[in-house]
């Protein structure tokens, strides 16, 4: 099942809550074979639940808001990198090398979004510097697809070969995911209990004073942290100067934050004064890869007792791939997705990046459970998620299918949806949640700032007395400075 139930019990939530929950249901959000509308709804409305919950532990309010989930709030939130707009421009997704290729024995895709991918993928295929899609795609269709990927890997590039779910669930990678809860939380001391300052005031807050170091790139942990962001928290990502990021990724992902330069090794003191009254580090390298500089959950621990660690990668902690790097689209192509979602001909892919983002939204729910859990037990707390698993649930999902059940949230049509529930689910919503709000185009929002006029999507997060939009839009990368607002 990929439904909210399966979410919220991941992350540990009493079920009890799952009664405020409302959804409106709309039959031709991102459709698909596999049931990306049905993952893509639970992870949203989990962590609305997830910031709901939080929100009334701080206010005090003895009963947990409403929580009304949109499928076409949804949607729009999960392509939200396409509907973009700076100034006009419609961003730019995929460069010319990240792609499918056929190859002499199936198919092979590629990410070389970035320069220093690019130039790995060119070197591992001894093309020159400047070789074009043509060159590649002559290469490539005489050399075998399992050769492609181990040898650009070797290389520090990105290629995976296309399998199907049967060759994915015979691999090592997929029994090391298939082992593993689909969120992993645990306790790392028993620091003391956490102590919130008081709420009040609209709108409900429920991260309002916390500070979220985001360490993070591509793409779900920048959606969880603009999530975050969206509930109320201060959030300062930071970066290492000589790894840049793309302009258009960062106005996506950026809205609510603030951005920072920091070299780890040169700038260590800077960090360490950020870390020091830090609640929540969020990470999304691979594994492994921080902990040189001291930025393994049980060393944040150690010298910020109280600290709610979160980890994302794309392959997992465990298994031979757990090194190696990733993102959405190389995972679809792995775990037999692609292979699902195509044809004979060519494989296909989801109508969404909807592992980056599902993976994102409960990332941001597996953070406001540990802060809520710490209110009641203490601890520094770790939480950890992974696209694989996450494509191991939404495939699972496929194979079960739904199971309506005790517990399981209302659903309303979209004409229900329309006409809206009166004043338990209007309140608080304004226009998100009154009479009329339908389609897609209505859950973009416009805002000037410092990069310019963005078209981008609303945030789908919703609950009574809850945040509309962002505090602030996104502005240049790198341009704030090191420290707490």
């Amino acid at each position: 099942m990929t439904d909210i139930k399966v979410a919220w019990s991941a992350l540990g939530g009493d079920p009890a809550f799952l009664a405020r929950v409302s959804t409106v249901v709309r039959e031709d959000a991102l459709p698909a074979r596999l049931p990306v509308r049905d993952l893509a709804r639970a992870c949203v409305g989990a962590c609305a639940l997830a910031g709901a919950e939080l929100g009334a532990r701080r206010a005090s309010h003895g009963r947990t808001p409403a929580v009304r989930v949109d499928d076409d709030a949804v949607a729009t939130a999960f392509v939200s990198e396409r509907r973009l707009l700076m100034d006009g421009r419609a961003p730019v997704l995929f460069a010319p090398l990240s792609r499918f290729w056929r190859t002499a024995d199936g198919w092979v895709r590629t990410h070389a979004n970035y320069p220093h991918h690019r130039e790995r993928l060119l070197h591992a295929l001894g093309l020159p510097a400047d070789a074009g899609p043509a060159a590649v795609d002559r290469t490539l269709a005489e050399r075998a697809a399992l050769d492609v990927e181990d040898t650009v890997y070797a290389a520090g590039g990105l290629a995976v070969a296309l399998r199907t779910p049967g060759e994915w669930a015979a691999h090592a990678q997929a029994a090391a995911i298939a082992a593993r809860p689909l969120v992993e939380r645990g306790r790392l001391d028993a620091a003391h209990t956490r102590t919130f300052t008081p709420l009040d005031g609209t709108p409900l807050l429920p991260a309002a004073g916390l500070r979220v170091l985001d360490l993070t790139r591509v793409l779900a942990g920048p959606v969880a942290t603009r999530t975050l962001a969206l509930l109320g928290a201060d959030v300062l990502r930071v970066d290492a100067p000589g790894l840049p990021e793309l302009v258009d990724q960062h106005a996506d992902t950026g809205f609510g934050k603030r951005s920072t330069l920091l070299d780890l090794t040169a700038d260590r003191r800077a960090f360490e004064e950020l870390l020091g009254s830090a609640d929540v580090v969020v990470t999304g390298y691979r594994p492994g890869a921080l902990d040189r500089f001291g930025l393994s959950p049980e060393a944040l621990a150690e010298r910020r007792p109280g600290l709610v660690v979160a980890q994302v990668s794309a392959w997992g902690a465990y298994g031979p791939w757990s090194a190696r790097r990733g993102f959405d689209s190389l995972v679809q192509v792995a775990t037999g997705i692609a292979a699902t979602e195509g044809s004979a001909e060519r494989p296909g892919a989801l109508p969404a990046q909807a592992l980056d983002h599902g993976t994102g939204y409960l990332l941001a729910a597996a953070v406001l459970r540990a802060l809520t859990e710490q209110s009641h037990e203490g601890g520094s707390r770790f939480v950890r998620l992974a696209l694989a698993r996450t494509a191991a649930w939404l495939t699972e999902g496929a194979r079960m299918g739904e199971d309506e059940g005790k517990g399981t949230p209302k659903e309303e049509t979209a004409a229900e949806g329309a006409r809206g529930r009166g004043a338990e689910s209007g309140e608080g919503h304004g226009e998100r949640g009154g009479a009329g709000r339908a389609g897609p185009e209505s859950w973009l929002g416009e805002a000037e700032g410092p990069i310019g006029r963005l078209r981008y999507a609303l945030p789908p997060v919703s609950f009574d007395g809850g945040p509309q939009d962002w505090a602030r839009p996104p502005g240049p990368w790198g341009a704030d400075p090191a420290r707490w607002l």
